[in-house]
């Protein structure tokens, strides 16, 4: 179900990138035919050059998290399997997701020392490829390898995991993203041809799909992010690096506020705890979470467990939170 929901979230999103800025172009200019005399050429060209450069990034973008991070991924596996720190991490849960005949999936939820030798819970999915010797079960131990610096993803593996890369899977991909390539340059071409009546690009418009398109797109790209940061309060790398190297403690809550905005009819609070770290020294911090109207009951509670860094003390989370991330 979740993958469904996923899936029209993205398919909705891209009907507003792609399809509807056309729509609305086409109409508008059938409307209301330009005199193209009449267009400054340089303004016209600045439009183009900014239209290139948008698709020149996200096109980038695509090669980047299409192709180029497979390879990232298996370099940063096989530094892994040779510069991790070893831990020891019990299987506390294992749901089986899928099963066939060369290999089963699992949810696991694993309990192991970060690398502060605080204890924590980490989430995963696993591909075990050898489902006869019954690794992966909610009892038994297993080898894992945490990155030292949790700079690079994956922030830890399985003990013996080896990365390979399908060529038959990159070459598709490659010739996917060569062919998105042909289709924005056919689109070009296309507008070109059939827009310009001889002016050259002075039928670029800062509404033309060319540019609005690719803007959608780019701000989809960036905009998200940044929102999800502001509710969720933690880039997800930052949040890593706070459960793999951070300290527990029990802080205690010294105020809880609402701060007026809602996601999904759900409050987001402003908490300020207080507590003490690994020198003795008393620190404060502020941390802002939105509450599931059924837990409400944690702006109540005197003491709340947060995590904070090592390093740099004043970088704290919420235990809960970083218990959910997988």
């Amino acid at each position: 179900m979740k993958k469904k929901i996923v899936i029209f979230w993205i398919l909705y999103m891209l009907f507003f990138a792609i399809p509807f800025p056309m729509i609305l172009y086409y109409n508008i200019k059938g409307d209301d035919p330009t005199d193209l005399s009449l267009v400054n050429p340089w303004l016209a060209l600045g439009i183009l050059a900014v239209s290139l450069i948008l698709w020149i990034i996200i096109l980038t973008g695509y090669f980047r998290k299409w192709i180029l991070s497979n390879f990232t991924a298996k370099k940063n596996i096989e530094y892994l399997n040779k510069n991790g720190v070893p831990r020891k991490a019990e299987i506390i849960e294992a749901v089986k997701i899928k099963e066939e005949s060369k290999y089963n999936s699992y949810d696991l939820k694993l309990l192991f020392k970060n690398l502060v030798d605080t204890e924590i819970v980490q989430k995963t999915t696993v591909n075990d490829s050898k489902p006869q010797q019954h690794r992966f079960e909610a009892g038994k131990k297993i080898d894992i390898l945490i990155d030292k610096e949790v700079k690079r993803e994956p922030y830890f593996i399985f003990a013996g995991t080896e990365a390979k890369i399908s060529i038959l899977t990159i070459s598709l991909i490659c010739l996917g993203w060569l062919a998105l390539v042909a289709i924005i340059s056919w689109y070009y071409i296309y507008s070109y041809h059939t827009e310009s009546m001889g002016m050259g690009w002075r039928f670029m418009v800062f509404w033309h799909p060319l540019i609005l398109c690719p803007a959608i797109l780019l701000l989809y790209r960036v905009g998200f992010p940044l929102i999800i940061r502001v509710f969720e309060g933690k880039k997800k790398g930052e949040a890593a690096l706070i459960k793999l190297k951070g300290i527990k403690t029990t802080a205690r809550l010294l105020s809880a506020k609402q701060t007026g905005t809602y996601i999904n009819e759900q409050p987001m609070v402003l908490f300020k705890v207080e507590y003490i770290d690994f020198q003795n020294h008393t620190r404060r911090a502020e941390l802002k979470k939105i509450v599931n109207l059924l837990d409400l009951n944690i702006v109540k509670q005197a003491n709340i467990d947060i995590f904070y860094l090592k390093e740099n003390p004043d970088l704290v989370a919420f235990a809960s939170d970083l218990d959910q991330i997988s």
